[in-house]
């Protein structure tokens, strides 16, 4: 049985490649979110609309991208969009680190049709009668929706968006397919340069499992504090 030794990967660049592919992932992670909270908001007001079309838009927007994997969004901002652009801003892209902004599009895109059904669904837990009441009051549409709706349904869907935010973090590790010094691009130049493949990705599952289990815990004492149930 060969020796394990962990001594050689926490020294010198291995370490370094270590820990900058664990902040790469976590700036992933926290960048996608602010992103993606804003759109998964628009899209669930979209499809809460009082017009057909406005819903059918939203409706669209969260089928097609549900319908087709991570992996090919990825591919498809990092290989497909760039052809698009003029000459001028796609070599201006590939000089600053097009790995890193196409698989930030490409999470947000993904993660923001995911962000709209829980927070459509945070929505949809507001009784009606709270909204009519507001109008009732004399505040319009909008004004209704943003200072009585709405911050009811965003604490409902908390607990809901914690659980998103610990897929979001897990499926940062796709995008190493497109070359992302992310955690586990890092990992891989470990192993290659190392040989010692049981200790690299024994190291990097601990750091997934460390993140996962403090943002569950997190969702854990979010609906222990606040259940749905005490909005009622």
């Amino acid at each position: 049985m060969p020796s394990l030794d962990f001594s050689l990967l926490l020294q010198g660049e291995y370490l370094v490649w270590l820990r900058s592919g664990f902040e790469l992932s976590l700036l992933l992670t926290g960048l996608t979110l602010l992103s993606a909270l804003p759109l998964g908001l628009l899209i669930a007001l979209l499809r809460q609309a009082p017009w057909s079309a406005l819903r059918a838009l939203g409706q669209a927007y969260v089928e097609i991208v549900r319908s087709v994997p991570l992996l090919v969004h990825l591919l498809f901002w990092y290989f497909g969009v760039p052809e698009l652009l003029p000459e001028g801003l796609k070599a201006w892209l590939y000089e600053h680190q097009i790995e890193t902004l196409s698989a930030w599009m490409g999470l947000t895109v993904y993660t923001a049709a995911y962000v709209a059904e829980d927070l459509r669904s945070g929505l949809r837990a507001v009784p009606a009668t709270q909204f009519e009441a507001a109008r009732a009051l004399g505040l319009p549409y909008r004004s209704a929706l943003r200072l009585v709706v709405l911050p009811q349904a965003l604490r409902i869907a908390v607990g809901p968006l914690l659980s998103q935010t610990l897929n979001l973090w897990k499926n940062t590790s796709i995008a190493t397919v497109i070359g992302t010094a992310e955690l586990m691009y890092q990992a891989q130049r470990m192993e290659t340069a190392s040989f010692r493949g049981f200790e690299t990705f024994a190291l990097v599952t601990v750091a997934y499992l460390s993140v996962s289990l403090l943002l569950t815990a997190l969702a854990h004492e979010v609906q222990r504090r606040w259940p749905a149930r005490s909005l009622r």
